[in-house]
């Protein structure tokens, strides 16, 4: 690889680190709090740092530490991770093809994660083809690594961070839907994804309210995506 080749590698690299640095506002408070459940759960701290370098996927992470912790068959414990995981099927092939020139992407996306996932699919279709691996490697690295540290301080130290600034324990839960709001905003920069976010929005309200908490964000996505699909058929034929 020549110098020139690889100074234009190393800017794109950098590029990926400086857009990915926000998500870090909200992955490092909520890996804390991982880690810490995870230690009072009975993990040891190498283990609860393992479990967020190897499974790395946030509330499937919870979920994993919590029906451990409860005694449940390991079986039924992995089809459930699995479950809530299978959102990558979509995620995956949806960025593929801003990646498939350099199979470097197959190993990285165990880096893929929701936010990553909206980031880079903001970004790589900005990018020249040459630059997305290695935007791609700097964002999903950065984030995979304060994800890690997060959890280790939380195993490590959270017991004494909460109770020395109790307030913690209230700012935490915030700064996972904080993140995705600020990932979600900048979307609103037209009319159909307008409609579509506040009708996803409304609806999985509603649904809370109604007593159906578990199915008000899968049914409400649903709508939001049935809108948007709607609308823009519409306008695809009123514009023929």
């Amino acid at each position: 690889m020549s110098t020139t080749t690889q100074t234009l590698a190393g800017t794109h690299w950098k590029q990926g680190v400086k857009d990915a640095i926000p998500l870090l506002g909200g992955y490092i408070p909520v890996a804390i709090s991982f880690g810490l459940i995870s230690v009072q759960s009975g993990f040891s701290v190498l283990e609860t740092i393992l479990i967020s370098a190897f499974i790395y996927a946030g509330a499937s992470q919870f979920l994993f530490v919590a029906m451990a912790a409860s005694g449940a068959p390991l079986w039924f414990v992995v089809i459930m991770t699995l479950l809530i995981n299978a959102r990558h099927v979509v995620y995956g092939p949806n960025l593929s093809p801003y990646l498939n020139q350099d199979k470097k992407w197959l190993p990285l996306m165990h880096g893929l994660t929701d936010q990553i996932f909206a980031l880079a699919h903001a970004r790589l279709p900005q990018l020249p083809d040459h630059a997305r691996i290695g935007w791609y490697t700097g964002a999903a690295v950065l984030a995979w690594l304060s994800w890690i540290a997060g959890t280790a301080l939380g195993a490590i130290a959270g017991g004494e961070l909460t109770q020395r600034w109790p307030l913690i324990n209230e700012v935490l839960p915030f700064a996972l839907p904080a993140l995705f709001f600020v990932l979600i905003v900048p979307r609103c920069n037209n009319r159909l994804w307008t409609l579509t976010i506040a009708l996803s929005a409304v609806s999985a309200v509603i649904l809370k309210v109604l007593g159906y908490p578990n199915i008000a964000i899968p049914l409400a996505a649903l709508c939001g995506a049935a809108l948007f699909y709607a609308l823009k058929n519409q306008r695809g034929m009123g514009e023929r």
